[in-house]
């Protein structure tokens, strides 16, 4: 059997499924055509409804929720890694309903959380991640809401932190903040898509008991080639929740989905949105 897989260029992502796209672990018959994209290319072929199995926002998932779901090992949660709000100038958080903001995609979480936090802020211009920093730093964007190697060089670009959209979160609900996961077409059959979750929570403990095996491929995709800057971005978003969402993971999801609903910033789900 062959399935479509999709993942970012990100370290997180690459260091989770190197070991599964190389043949270092059992993937139980199952042969992966794969491919990299940027977060927000995933999340619009994931609209589409073109990819079996793929690396998504989960406030894209939103919007996808009726052509797959939530697998429960490779996702992005965690605490005090929320996506940051920065400028090139001093601005206060309750400014930035009249400011420009930079973000990276309408369906990325970064841009539902600040909906959540920041409803009021409804001038955006859409930018692909990387690309953000200099948008701020240009004046074509009073702000910017950064994501993935961004938030580790951003100080170093002169740009100043305006709000965490973790702490913000944290302060709300105690919760971790979930920012991506693994979702799989609900075409494929649950037998077939529990193999595919074991296969990825192979890997990423294969990854852990050996980072080495990675490294390369880590260096090759990733946009900060800096070592010290992967191995924090490593470690901010792959943790135990990584492994397995497990009762706090999927309350946090949940929560999410709610407060979102809640909101109008998205629809209601399916009842069914876990393997």
């Amino acid at each position: 059997m062959r399935l479509t897989l999709g993942f970012s260029p990100c370290p997180n992502d690459t260091f989770i499924f190197e070991a599964l796209v190389h043949g270092r672990v059992d993937t139980e018959g199952i042969e992966y055509d794969w491919f990299l994209a940027d977060v927000e290319e995933l999340n619009r072929r994931a609209l589409d409804g073109i990819v079996d199995i793929t690396k998504m926002s989960f406030h894209a998932y939103a919007w996808a929720a009726n052509n797959y779901l939530l697998l429960d090992s490779g996702s992005a949660l965690g605490r005090n890694n929320g996506p940051l709000v920065v400028s090139r100038r001093k601005i206060y958080p309750d400014e930035l309903n009249d400011a420009l903001i930079a973000i990276p995609g309408r369906y990325t979480t970064a841009n539902l959380l600040f909906s959540i936090f920041w409803p009021g802020a409804q001038r955006k211009r859409e930018y692909l991640f990387s690309d953000i920093p200099e948008a701020v730093l240009s004046g074509e964007a009073d702000a910017g809401l950064i994501i993935h190697e961004t938030r580790f060089t951003y100080q170093a670009m002169g740009l100043k932190k305006v709000a965490d959209t973790g702490e913000e979160w944290d302060k709300l609900t105690g919760l971790p903040i979930p920012l991506g996961g693994i979702v799989v077409h609900r075409s494929v059959s649950d037998d077939t898509a529990a193999r595919v979750n074991r296969a990825i929570r192979r890997s990423l403990e294969y990854a852990r008991a050996n980072p080495s095996a990675s490294l390369d491929f880590i260096r090759k995709n990733a946009r900060e080639m800096e070592a010290e800057v992967t191995r924090e971005h490593i470690n901010l978003y792959v943790n135990d929740f990584s492994l397995s969402l497990g009762k706090e993971g999927r309350e946090a999801v949940e929560r999410l989905f709610a407060l979102a609903y809640e909101r109008k910033v998205t629809g209601a789900l399916p009842e069914r949105i876990f393997l």
